[in-house]
């Protein structure tokens, strides 16, 4: 009979979890983000609840937004250092969502991407080869990579 080899009849079972920073954790939002935020108000520090706008990201945001649009920054699992921003313009604002606003311009955060953003600054970088937002000067992030997308968070 077949006793020679039982092994193929097992695969496809129990696959091994996959290496961290593999490329199914990529796009998938971050909904337990919220567990690393402290309880209560956290209101006793004024940069702490907050996301600041550069004018070169107010000046952009001027330029390209229309009626009730506003630039929404989210964090997502993946990037080259664990964790990457990404940028969207929005219409919807939803009840848990934060915003920061200057000068006419609005950046809106949801409460999860809000813990590893709040007291950072949302710029608008133009450089020879290409032009972008990016959140410079995060408080929460421990080392980000040259291409300004991506972070990796202080525990």
């Amino acid at each position: 009979s077949h006793s020679c080899c039982p092994a193929p009849l097992c695969r496809g079972r129990a696959l091994p979890a996959p290496p961290p920073g593999s490329a199914c954790t990529v796009g998938r939002p971050l909904r337990w983000a919220s567990s690393f935020s402290q309880p209560g108000p956290t209101e006793s520090d004024p940069s702490e609840g907050q996301v600041f706008l550069s004018e070169s990201c107010v000046k952009r945001l001027l330029e390209i937004t229309e009626g009730s649009e506003f630039l929404r920054l989210q964090v997502e699992g993946g990037g080259c250092s664990g964790f990457q921003y990404k940028f969207s313009l929005d219409t919807v604002i939803n009840p848990d969502d934060r915003q920061g606003q200057r000068g006419g311009a609005r950046v809106v955060v949801d409460v999860d991407s809000f813990a590893f953003v709040k007291g950072s600054m949302v710029d608008f970088s133009q450089e020879l080869i290409r032009s972008s937002f990016q959140v410079v000067s995060n408080p929460q992030a421990e080392k980000g990579c040259s291409c300004g997308t991506s972070f990796s968070v202080k525990f």
